[in-house]
């Protein structure tokens, strides 16, 4: 079993000397475990290429840890100083447009600069043979937020040369490339790998077999990146690795990532990313504009327990107002608290409010902390307290298994964003609208990647699956829903012989797709619509449900049902009670934003919703947190 515990962020280097002993003494008076120090501190640690500066970082983990604080040291290989640059000027990475992206914030690098990954092995490697056997220092953080800021997609020449040599590696000839790619359209063959561009700054559409095998290049740009700094640390510490992932960032394939690492964490700003980033209607902002979208968070707490092969952290919890969405509400009082308590039942191990204190310069004076800018406490260390207090009386981090998995795959991912066929199309919405649906019937959820034995699940969920795995319908136990669009492409982004979906046993074929504007849905018979993408079906496959035109909506062939289309959420919801009384599950309509999660010894309750409800017995206010004993 795990203790859950409570740490927060902190940067000695941006404060004087004298209050670092302060800061640690209010840090643990607050009930918290944890510090996470150094992830930015590269100019300080190196102010000169060879000159290096540890007496303040050894004097700052002396201090926090003379106050019982355990420390997360971070390679500080996000932000590379500005001597860096100079001395490798070709080391940025390059948008689309072919512009550099400049010094002056962070994550300036590109993955595939040579020159900057030995420098960031022999930074590692110096904080290894330093601090490796320290044990004070009982994690580490490899770099910071990878791919945030649209950073792991590089268009640099360093990026065309390594591009270049992965796909001599992959296609063994230009021949074979030619092939996979259908370079025999639009006369786009090439005589050798030198000739590759990377598929930006072209006429029209670049072939989406190019595009999406540079898609998959970049993502394992960042797994050897993070890999030369596992595979230093790995020979130096015992303690654990982790890397901190950004909520809702898809350009690279977290599970591979993951494979190099001990726990995964990730960073979660609930409001951020209800305004930035989430696929939520108008309403559905306006209605959880101080809360956060009631099922985000917990999609990402399932992902990233999945990533780290049942260890998860939150390393970065929004405490209050952010500074870098469209729109930064302040947190409805309680809701640092739920989401702490939102973490705990997904299983995180830690959480870890970001940051302890406001900054007051530079790109992040309007980001919240623990403390204000002035050392006063900001509301949600109380919060933050109150979560300590209660923890200690209930400490034991685990999840139960779920009976339902929803397969979720980056690789798809990137096949949808290279060619959506239409502009609302998103395998991200449409596996959220999947999760939140399921969520809404009152169920828990384990997320899996494409290879993961789905074996033992009573349900299993594969919405727009681009390329289903040989063998996994094999594999599968209890009900499966696949579709839309699964099976849909080839590795290599070609439609598949035979046509999709290609699955066993089911006799269906999609002979064409349409995209549909918003206001153009297709209604289904027993209510609802399909929304956004229809496929039309030829076949003799059962079908369970049609469109209103009659036309096939939902087949089945044993265990294994298809959805030619993208339902609404009412329809989802529906389509999906149906399966799991298929599948012998249990669901409960639960009211808009309450939400709930099992663990093996209690049921979570959540409320995300701007008006109290009666649950457990009780009733329960917006914001509110509350368990049971199973």
């Amino acid at each position: 079993m795990t203790d859950r515990t409570l740490g927060t962020c902190y940067y000695p280097e941006h404060w004087p000397e004298k209050i670092w002993s302060e800061d640690a003494h209010r840090m643990a008076e607050a009930g918290l475990t944890w510090v996470r120090i150094g992830e930015f501190a590269w100019s300080r640690l190196e102010p000169e290429p060879g000159k290096l500066e540890f007496d303040w970082l050894d004097r700052a983990i002396g201090v926090l840890a003379d106050h019982g604080l355990k420390i997360i040291l971070g390679t500080p290989t996000a932000t590379p100083p500005r001597w860096m640059l100079d001395k490798h000027p070709d080391m940025l990475a390059f948008d689309a447009e072919g512009r550099p992206r400049g010094f002056g914030s962070r994550r300036h690098y590109c993955f595939s600069h040579q020159g900057y990954l030995t420098e960031c092995r022999r930074i590692t490697r110096l904080l290894g043979e330093r601090y490796g056997r320290d044990d004070r220092i009982a994690a580490w953080q490899t770099d910071n937020e990878y791919g945030c800021h649209d950073t792991t997609i590089s268009y640099s020449d360093a990026a065309r040369r390594a591009f270049q040599d992965w796909c001599a590696q992959r296609y063994q000839s230009p021949q074979a490339l030619n092939r996979a790619w259908g370079n025999v359209f639009w006369s786009m063959d090439y005589d050798s790998f030198d000739q590759i561009g990377l598929p930006n700054l072209t006429v029209t559409e670049v072939n989406p077999a190019h595009a999406l095998a540079f898609r998959r290049f970049s993502s394992d740009q960042v797994v050897l990146f993070n890999r030369a700094q596992t595979e230093i640390l790995r020979d130096l510490t015992d303690a654990p690795l982790i890397h901190n992932y950004m909520g809702v960032v898809l350009d690279f394939d977290h599970f591979h990532v993951g494979a190099d690492l001990d726990v995964a964490s990730w960073d979660s700003y609930p409001l951020g990313f209800l305004m930035d980033r989430t696929p939520a209607s108008d309403a559905e902002k306006a209605m959880f504009l101080r809360q956060g979208h009631p099922d985000l968070q917990a999609f990402h707490h399932d992902l990233y327990r999945a990533v780290g092969r049942g260890r998860l952290w939150v390393m970065e919890q929004q405490p209050g107002p952010v500074n870098w969405a469209p729109h930064n509400p302040a947190p409805l009082p309680g809701m640092a608290r739920l989401w702490a308590w939102e973490a705990f039942a997904h299983g995180a191990e830690t959480v870890c409010y970001f940051r302890w204190r406001q900054a007051p310069m530079a790109q992040e004076q309007y980001h919240a902390g623990l403390l204000r800018p002035d050392s006063a406490p900001a509301p949600a260390l109380a919060e933050a307290r109150q979560v300590a207090d209660e923890i200690a009386a209930m400490p034991d981090a685990e999840t139960a298994a779920a009976d339902v998995a929803l397969i979720f795959d980056y690789a798809s991912v990137w096949a949808w964003e290279v060619q959506p066929q239409g502009q609302d199309f998103s395998y991200f919405g449409l596996v959220f609208a999947v999760y939140k649906a399921l969520r809404g019937l009152g169920l828990d959820i384990d997320i899996l990647p494409p290879d993961a034995d789905p074996s033992g699940y009573k349900l299993v969920l594969a919405p727009g699956l681009a390329t289903v795995p040989e063998g996994l319908t094999d594999q599968i136990t209890g009900t499966a829903l696949f579709g839309p669009r699964s099976g849909a492409k080839t590795p290599e982004m070609s439609i598949p012989d035979g046509l999709p979906p290609g699955l066993p046993g089911l006799d269906a074929r999609v002979a064409y797709v349409e995209t549909l504007p918003q206001g153009a849905d297709r209604p289904l018979a027993r209510g609802g619509t399909f929304r956004t993408w229809v496929e039309e079906i030829e076949g003799d496959t059962e079908v369970l449900e049609t469109r209103s035109d009659g036309a096939p909506a939902l087949l089945r062939a044993g265990n294994l049902h298809y959805l030619a289309g993208w339902p609404d959420d009412a329809a989802m919801t529906r389509i999906l009670r149906d399966l799991c009384h298929a599948a012998g599950l249990s669901t409960e309509t639960l009211p808009e934003g309450l939400r709930s999660r099992r663990t093996p010894t209690h049921r979570f309750w959540f409320n995300y919703g701007p008006a109290p409800v009666e649950v457990a017995g009780q009733t329960l206010p917006p914001a509110g947190v509350t368990w049971e004993t199973l």
